[in-house]
Parts: structure tokens; sequence; C-alpha cells
């Protein structure tokens, strides 16, 4: 189940933090804080980005490669944090892929794309 200040299960929120190697009791505080930034941009991730509905409370934008380093820096996570959120981003984005029977078409995205989860929830 999702904390419901972001769309990333709490499973995967662990592994995330564990990879990159972030306090555990730090990665629920950073993604709430993306989460808010992607809110608060959703109108730009709108017109600008493909959207992919999710199975669960999140969509999923399709942005450049690179994106996460912009948001990271718009704000100021360091190396490790971004990373955590990003790894959890796309982590959840192939786990629902499997759930909708689109593994192989998702992992192309990831390939290609930052993805980001945005909840569909106001």
């Amino acid at each position: 189940m999702a904390d419901p200040s972001y769309p990333i299960e709490g499973q995967i929120v662990l592994l995330a933090g564990t990879q990159a190697s972030v306090p555990l009791d730090r990665l629920p505080d950073l993604l709430g804080k993306v989460q808010t930034y992607l809110r608060a941009n959703r109108a730009t991730y709108d017109r600008e980005y493909e959207r992919i509905s999710g199975p669960r409370e999140a969509d999923y934008v399709c942005a450049e490669s690179g994106h996460w380093d912009s948001i990271g820096t718009e704000l100021g996570l360091s190396d490790r944090e971004r990373d955590a959120v990003r790894r959890a981003h796309a982590t959840q984005f192939e786990r629902d892929g499997r759930r909708l029977d689109r593994s192989e078409e998702f992992e192309t995205t990831l390939e290609i794309r930052d993805v980001l989860a945005v909840s569909s929830e106001p």
C-alpha cells in the first residue's frame, strides 16, 4: 500500500532507500517533497509530456532523460537522495507494468525516458 502523500508502495520505498544508501526514515519525506513539486507542476506535465495511466492511484509522466537531475537540483536533493527517489518511481513503474501485463513496453520506456509517478489524487 502506498503512503497517501505519494504513490509508491512501502516495499519499493525500502528497496530504493537501501539501494541508494539513503536512510529509510528520510526517504518518505523526500518522496512527499517530490510529490508536492510534481502536483504543483501538473499542468506543465500534462501539456508537455506523455502520460500513462497506472492501475492504482498514480499516473506516470514520461519525461526526457535527465529530468530527475533537474528536479533534484531545483529541490536541493543530494545525488543519493535524487537517485533514491528516481529508483522508487522507476521501480513502481516496472511493478505496475507487470500488473498491466505490459512489462516489456514499460521497461523499454525506462531505457529512454525518466518516469515520474504522479498521484492521481488532488
